[in-house]
């Protein structure tokens, strides 16, 4: 599957997008976020904060409850703002 990540995310993480394949008891974007997490410091800091994480899977919103079964994209950002 392919993450995107966006802004404080991706500076944190230091690219702005990869692909993975996660084990297979990773069945929810919260699990998700979690193994992300152990991948490297960068990945660490940036999911630091998970209550602040906005997702999306394959461009539609969702919940961290959300099931990641058949998804094709990912996409995690900090929330937005705007004026």
């Amino acid at each position: 599957m392919n993450i995107l990540y966006f802004a404080s995310i991706r500076e944190a993480v230091g690219v702005g997008s990869e692909t993975v394949v996660p084990p297979a008891d990773i069945l929810t974007l919260a699990a998700l976020i979690d193994w992300l997490a152990t991948r490297s410091p960068g990945h660490a800091a940036a999911f630091a904060d998970r209550g602040r994480l906005r997702a999306a899977i394959d461009q539609d919103f969702a919940p961290m409850d959300a099931s990641i079964a058949n998804a094709r994209e990912i996409a995690l950002f900090p929330p937005v703002t705007g004026g």
